[in-house]
């Protein structure tokens, strides 16, 4: 695995990137959002650690376009704030995991590898679903609703297929989080509010019927209408 790193605080940094290379991970890493964009231009990454407030182009900026360039990128936000509208931010920008500051350098690490068993699992999946007018092509990695395409971060996608391996089943948002994130990492229930959000403004905001589900104290849960 190759990471980039972007953070301005050299104290951080050092001891990031030591830590990543005594688990032989190839750590580069940058000062600012000009200097990682001149680095992504000549060299390919499979996972990006960005610090949001840095010099010249921040975090959310720099991962919006990775998300946009490359789909199957992992990126991990890090930043001192920790208040939910920071965290949606991050979420709503592409990340697939946010940490705040200070954080346990074996906490990153776990989510670092949680991150990395989602990519390289091997899992036997139909290879397509239909769901009312929704259809997604496991495959393609492709969601279309009524034959038009729904762009989906990794984790969105991930949230909608565990909606649709428990069809018509309500899931607490405990029950998703375990399976959205790995075990071992501790994750606030509201993020999976925040994910559930992002998901119904893409399924069902622009559709008269609804897919996406609220079963008031309970949790969620996926079905149409045949």
């Amino acid at each position: 695995m190759k990471i980039l790193l972007l953070e301005d605080d050299p104290i951080l940094t050092k001891e990031i990137s030591d830590f990543l290379r005594l688990k032989n991970v190839d750590c580069d890493h940058v000062y600012d959002g000009e200097l990682f964009l001149k680095r992504i231009r000549n060299h390919d990454y499979d996972l990006f650690l960005l610090d949001i407030n840095v010099p010249k182009v921040n975090g959310l900026e720099l991962c919006k376009g990775i998300r946009k360039k490359k789909s199957d990128a992992m990126i991990i936000m890090t930043t001192a704030y920790g208040e939910i509208e920071e965290k949606s931010e991050a979420y709503l920008s592409g990340a697939d995991d946010y940490l705040v500051k200070p954080f346990l350098l074996q906490e990153l690490w776990l989510r670092i590898q949680a991150l990395e068993r989602r990519k390289t699992a091997v899992s036997i999946q139909v290879d397509s679903l239909r769901i009312g007018d929704l259809t997604i092509d496991n495959n393609q990695k492709l969601v279309l609703r009524n034959g038009k395409e729904i762009q989906l971060t990794p984790k969105e996608y991930k949230l909608l297929q565990i909606l649709i391996d428990h069809k018509g089943i309500v899931l607490s948002k405990q029950k998703i989080a375990d399976q959205l994130w790995d075990e071992h990492v501790e994750t606030n229930l509201n993020t999976i509010e925040v994910y559930i959000n992002f998901l119904r403004n893409k399924i069902d905001r622009d559709f008269e019927q609804k897919l996406i589900h609220t079963k008031v104290g309970f949790g969620y849960y996926i079905q149409s209408i045949e």
